[in-house]
């Protein structure tokens, strides 16, 4: 796909925003000014989607086939909540580096992947117990040339004992359940990271009462999906 095309369909969710989380460990909110991806991310985005739809056509990795709704479902969603938790104009790399972000479910690689892009210089953790889907993941970090990129092909479980400044969460089965041990990974002042739909909020705020809770903010061009996040104490 072309990297103008892209960067055109990205634009409604790199749009300046009056909401931002601060990265790791500050609570502190303030206006995100309007982004614009570099030619290499956009051209990373074009390769990524190329490999995703080849992977497709083998392995279930997403029921979007069309390379717009791609662009925009996944990549202009999960690039929404980067922007959020990492502003650039506070995300420098001596503020981010290091910084540990682990994804649950990644799937075919949302939002994880695409904030790594956003971001490099986070330490990224992908967890994704679907053995096929790890494998993907492995060749798409391959391709982009990715560093400091940790998938675990297990069930985010099995990794009691491991702590994330940033955890993310997005499209994942077992929601009511996977939510507590998503809260278990997030290291003490750290951030969980939801994109869900409205209907949700109060099953996770019920779920997990102890963090506090943003204000949702709505997905750009959606009527029913929503970034919010949880801080814990």
């Amino acid at each position: 796909m072309e990297p103008d095309r892209i960067a055109e369909l990205l634009q409604p969710f790199l749009a300046p925003s009056t909401l931002s989380f601060e990265p790791c460990h500050s609570e502190a909110r303030s206006a995100v000014e309007s982004a614009v991806l570099c030619p290499a991310q956009l051209r990373n985005i074009s390769t990524y989607i190329d490999i995703l739809l080849r992977w497709n056509a083998r392995i279930n990795l997403t029921a979007i086939r069309d390379e717009e709704q791609i662009v925009t479902r996944h990549f202009g969603e999960s690039l929404f909540a980067a922007r959020h938790l990492f502003p650039r104009r506070s995300s420098v790399p001596s503020m981010v580096k290091g910084c540990k972000v682990a994804d649950i479910g990644s799937g075919a690689g949302f939002p994880g992947i695409p904030i790594k892009l956003w971001v490099p210089e986070i330490s990224l953790t992908l967890i994704e117990s679907n053995q096929k889907r790890a494998t993907f993941l492995k060749e798409v970090t391959r391709f982009l040339t990715l560093t400091d990129v940790n998938i675990q092909s297990t069930r985010a479980e099995s990794l009691a004992g491991a702590s994330f400044a940033v955890v993310t969460l997005r499209a994942v089965e077992r929601f009511e359940s996977i939510l507590p041990v998503a809260a278990n990974l997030v290291a003490p002042s750290g951030r969980l990271a939801l994109l869900i739909g409205k209907t949700q909020l109060p099953q996770a705020q019920s779920a997990l009462p102890t963090l506090n809770w943003s204000n949702p903010i709505t997905i750009p061009t959606s009527q029913s999906r929503v970034l919010t996040v949880g801080y814990k104490r």
